[in-house]
């Protein structure tokens, strides 16, 4: 049975203006690298948590225009603990803070920021009345 989502895989410009990103400024840890015959990187594994990666691939060259309509992959969500508090941290630790969380339809509050290749992340912390939430306990009590 599927028990997951085990890793996000992009391609990427700058492969240490990525690892900046997300090892220096989000906080994940660099856990291996795949590489190639000739010894160059072939991909990098960055732990997010016990049971998730995000893959990054160098050499990416053209970057994909994905508008408000497109039918395409359109971000990845970070779940967080406490969003006001994740978000004054990523501020400390270099990244452009516009803004402020925002309570979503769902209830749940969001924040969004991008990747140095410009890939959108959503930073978002579940409340109590979230509908997430509601629907996971509606599911478990069906069984």
């Amino acid at each position: 049975m599927i028990t997951g989502i085990g890793h996000n895989a992009y391609r990427v410009r700058d492969l240490d203006k990525s690892l900046a990103f997300y090892c220096g400024i989000l906080g994940f840890k660099e856990a291996f690298r795949l590489y190639r015959d000739d010894g160059s990187t072939w991909l990098v594994y960055v732990l997010v948590n016990d049971d998730t990666f995000i893959e990054l691939f160098p050499g990416g060259e053209e970057a994909l225009e994905i508008g408000p309509k497109s039918i395409a992959y359109t971000h990845v969500s970070l779940a967080v603990d406490d969003i006001f508090a994740t978000v004054r941290e990523l501020a400390g630790r270099g990244l452009e803070v516009i803004g402020e969380p925002k309570m979503g339809r769902d209830y749940n509050y969001q924040f969004w920021i991008t990747d140095p290749d410009g890939n959108r992340i959503e930073l978002m912390q579940m409340m109590p009345n979230s509908l997430q939430l509601k629907a996971i306990a509606d599911l478990n009590a069906r069984g």
